[in-house]
């Protein structure tokens, strides 16, 4: 195997403990520091090359919340680290029971290209400070960003413990075939499936982060115009390449025909008349890529938007009116800057549509009436939620980030990239001595001895009082 040995070196360096202080870790995570000051207009370059990206976006995401994540992380290292004391029962009250934050030795971070440096420095901040030896897989796609990451961070990081694989597909099936201690991937569903079944023939644990059709039910009772800027800055944000951008819009009938004039006015305002010429509005990734967007556009009937240039790679920001659950545009994840509206009766229907397809990553639920926003968040089932906003809710590093069902597999940010990345160990450190209080448990066994032992293990539950 071509990375066999790429891995036993990673491996080798873990065993001999070199990860595992906290001012190693510290030392890597301030690398990653200078790499993202350092490397700046690289980075907002590289971005630009592969997509268009505009500069605000890329510094925004790439860099700003990178270093958010980063100096959550530092703030807090110390403190995440120190074991984590528990509940003891009688027999143990002298004893130590407490939980070990191990790092699980060797990771893999396979990244996506839409946004090349967030989602792979992110998870690597985290398994940076969890102590372990990572291998990092940035997306082929996005090439001029893969060059960079391959050959800029690794003059940054620890090369004993740490390396950059850039692979496609072939290669990336053959990187899969070592074992790994955890693997850490987002894309899409179908290839979650297959980075899972490689993990299991190792049992590896794995966090998928994957996607969906993110839902964004619209009420009656809203300000349309507030709705119109937050739900379009959301979808054509990065040219609508997001994996929590809202899919498509559920509403009346009569919203939607309020919502149109105020979309309009909101791309406008964002893009100009000719959202073509914006700095400020990104391009399609690839050529495969646009042609399956477009084909999207025969959806329900264009109502806004709906020029196409490929050469450019570019599709204007789209709002596709009168969309039908079994038109193209429903059927698949669409990544792209089109965004459908469903017209549904009502909130009860809205949210029967919900439920009625696989969980997604994000629900939005816009509402004057904070009932209705309570009310979809209570009665849908998804990786995450945000209410009167889009994308908001991924920018707090004190909220777990991460799919359920078929959207994904685990959480991340903050604290919770540090516990996905550490195997939490029970410990117990009994008392050598005080041998008389465990013969409650050793043999010959007696009734008295099952009442004692009982009273002393048994948890009572609260409010209950025994009467002797």
């Amino acid at each position: 195997n071509p990375y066999a040995g790429l891995v036993s070196r990673l491996r080798a360096a873990w065993l001999s403990g070199k990860t595992r202080p906290m001012e190693y870790r510290v030392a890597q995570l301030e690398a990653l520091g200078r790499f993202l000051d350092e490397k700046k207009q690289e980075i907002l370059e590289a971005t630009a090359s592969d997509m268009g990206k505009p500069s605000f976006e890329a510094y925004f995401t790439e860099i700003l919340l990178c270093k958010n994540e980063l100096n959550d992380t530092l703030n807090n290292l110390s403190h995440w680290m120190k074991d984590e004391h528990v509940d003891k029962n009688l027999v143990m009250q002298l004893d130590s029971a407490f939980i070990r934050k191990d790092p699980y030795g060797v990771v893999l971070i396979i990244a996506p290209w839409n946004y090349p440096i967030h989602l792979f420095l992110v998870p690597l901040i985290g398994a940076i400070a969890a102590g372990n030896c990572v291998v990092i897989k940035p997306s082929e796609m996005s090439k001029n960003t893969e060059r960079l990451v391959a050959e800029m961070l690794t003059c940054y990081l620890d090369n004993d413990c740490f390396a950059v694989v850039t692979a496609g597909v072939q290669e990336t099936t053959r990187l899969l075939e070592n074992k790994f201690d955890y693997i850490f991937f987002t894309g899409i569903p179908s290839v979650g499936r297959i980075i899972m079944t490689a993990a299991a023939k190792h049992l590896t644990p794995v966090t998928l982060e994957l996607g969906g059709k993110n839902p964004c039910y619209v009420s009656d009772t809203c300000d349309v115009q507030n709705v119109a800027r937050r739900g379009a800055w959301g979808r054509f944000f990065n040219a609508g390449q997001t994996c929590i951008a809202p899919d498509y819009v559920l509403c009346s009938l009569e919203m939607q025909e309020k919502l149109m004039p105020a979309l309009r006015e909101a791309i406008t305002e964002f893009f100009g008349s000719n959202p073509r010429e914006s700095p400020d509005f990104g391009r399609i990734v690839g050529d495969k890529q646009f042609r399956r967007i477009r084909a999207l556009l025969c959806s329900g009937r264009v109502a806004i938007g709906g020029q196409t240039d490929e050469k450019e790679r570019y599709i204007a920001p789209t709002v596709l009116a009168d969309v039908l659950p079994s038109d193209p545009a429903m059927q698949e994840e669409i990544f792209g800057p089109i965004l459908p509206i469903v017209v549904v009766a009502n909130m009860d229907e809205a949210i029967d549509f919900i439920n009625a397809r696989p969980r997604p990553l994000a629900v939005y639920a816009f509402s004057c009436d904070s009932k209705v926003v309570t009310q979809v968040l209570e009665r849908t089932s998804s990786g995450g939620f945000c209410g009167n906003d889009t994308l908001m809710h991924v920018t707090l590093t004190s909220l777990p980030f991460g799919g359920v069902g078929n959207s994904g597999l685990g959480k991340y940010h903050g604290k919770f990239t540090f516990d996905t990345f550490s195997h939490h160990r029970g410990c117990l450190h009994r008392n050598m001595g005080l041998e008389a209080l465990n013969a409650l448990r050793y043999p010959p066994y007696t009734q008295q001895k099952l009442g004692l032992l009982t009273a002393t293990f048994e948890i009572k539950r609260k409010g209950m009082c025994t009467l002797l």
